[in-house]
């Protein structure tokens, strides 16, 4: 596996939050909602300093994914993420629903929020997850040209970082037909890996679930990997409005004891994560592989990043 984890780990752990605080119920629940509204300052205001105090108590360093919309709505409980040492990832503007957005208007998007971000943050972010989890067939595409070294938006492994291949030519007859490896390397997540689907209250929920199986669900996934897929790597998704409830982080604690009594259990970032990677020799994948839209390489914005 090109993953190269340091001596002494076995599997790599991310608990990756995304900081959505109200830009999920602007964005992709398109409600002004004071109600939702309110929810979404819970995660900024109270569920966020439990979740930093919890990752220092466990002695833990993640990813947070974060739009824009949320550093200017709550710019101090952002700036305490970044205190703690945590990254900062890149998560939209105010949690935009990709897959409706034309081209041009992903681009200008994607442009806006790394400027955002640089303005707010002081650095570019190395990262990016689409809010809701998905994507346009641009989407790969323009985080190339933008000089993004990660993705994590997609599911197409569990416990292993890949090169995606976006299905480019659709056919119920004759089987799809995949473009080249993209220069982005993927992350995967998944929603049984999400506390919000299975966690956040709506009226009349049918997927939410108890701890209890969530919990079962989690160690599971873990535990299969541990034994089975050494050197791998696993991606949760994790919201401060959701996972911050009181009853849900006691069982995030209680996941966490279960995983921290393991021997060579890795924290890292997810761009550390990347730093980890070498896949100098990645086979034949490209090869006759149908071609994906030439990106443009010269944006103003585009940078070329050297790893250690």
């Amino acid at each position: 596996m090109p993953l190269q984890l340091p001596e002494g780990k076995r599997l790599a752990v991310s608990l990756s939050p995304d900081f959505d605080a109200q830009s999920v119920w602007l964005g992709t629940f398109r409600t002004t909602s004071q109600t939702q509204l309110s929810r979404g300052e819970f995660g900024a205001v109270v569920g966020a300093p439990r979740l930093l105090e919890v990752f220092r108590r466990y002695g833990i360093t993640t990813t947070w994914c974060v739009p824009t919309h949320t550093m200017q709505t709550f710019p101090d409980s952002v700036a305490a993420v970044v205190d703690s040492g945590h990254e900062i990832g890149a998560h939209g503007v105010y949690h935009e629903y990709v897959p409706k957005l034309e081209r041009d208007e992903e681009r200008r998007l994607l442009e806006l929020q790394i400027e955002q971000h640089e303005g707010f943050i002081g650095k570019r972010p190395r990262g990016y997850r689409s809010p809701a989890l998905d994507v346009t067939d641009n989407t790969l595409e323009l985080l190339e040209e933008f000089g993004f070294d990660w993705d994590s938006s997609l599911m197409g492994r569990d416990f292993e970082p890949y090169r995606p291949r976006m299905v480019v030519d659709v056919s119920l007859e004759k089987g799809n037909r995949f473009g080249r490896e993209s220069n982005v390397l993927e992350f995967p997540v998944s929603w049984i890996l999400d506390d919000f689907p299975e966690l956040e209250s709506f009226k009349g929920s049918p997927l939410m679930q108890s701890n209890e199986a969530v919990l079962a669900r989690w160690i599971d996934s873990f535990n299969f990997a541990y034994e089975r897929c050494p050197g791998g790597a696993m991606t949760w998704t994790l919201h401060p409005q959701t996972i911050g409830r009181a009853h849900n982080l006691l069982m995030l604690e209680k996941f966490l004891d279960h995983i921290t009594a393991f021997d060579g259990v890795w924290f890292p970032t997810l761009s550390e994560l990347f730093d980890s990677w070498n896949d100098d020799n990645r086979g034949q994948a490209n090869q006759d592989a149908a071609p994906l839209t030439q990106f443009v390489r010269h944006s103003p914005l585009h940078h070329e990043r050297t790893t250690p």
